[in-house]
């Protein structure tokens, strides 16, 4: 089954409006990158991805990226230069240790939506939102089918 295919359209929808949400208090970029397999590390997979998402061009290098191999049972959340000069190591451990939990259950698109709108929580602490703020990244989800 194609990552794509996984969720159901209100699925898709739900990690949308979750983004959106967690970006209205914070200048921070999330975005979410669902695929079956990946080769290697999965912290290099996912720089890869956060480099082929163009995450690392936002003005503040406070994206953050929720990245997921279904099949392979793995995820990683990986956060751009500004963010992690900031937060210290580990970060974000609780929230990777909550999604585990909902997957674990069954609740893969309960999970991301919990995991984006805790990332959008802890940018808001040292990203607030400014009066200026645009959206500078896409909100929808990723896949590679």
């Amino acid at each position: 089954m194609k990552p794509s295919d996984f969720f159901t359209s209100e699925q898709k929808a739900a990690m949308v409006v979750a983004i959106q949400k967690a970006e209205k208090n914070t200048s921070g970029e999330i975005r979410i990158h669902i695929e079956n397999h990946f080769t290697g590390n999965i912290l290099d997979r996912a720089a890869k991805v956060f480099a082929q998402l163009k995450m690392h061009k936002t003005a503040l290098r406070n994206g953050v990226l929720i990245y997921v191999a279904l099949q392979d049972h793995q995820l990683a959340i990986l956060g751009d230069a500004g963010i992690n000069a900031k937060v210290p190591d580990h970060f974000w451990d609780n929230i990777k240790n909550q999604m585990i939990e909902q997957f674990k259950a069954g609740k893969v698109c309960e999970g991301l939506c919990q995991a984006v709108l805790a990332v959008g929580q802890q940018l808001k602490t040292y990203f607030p939102c400014t009066e200026n703020d645009i959206n500078e990244l896409p909100d929808d989800i990723s896949f590679k089918d």
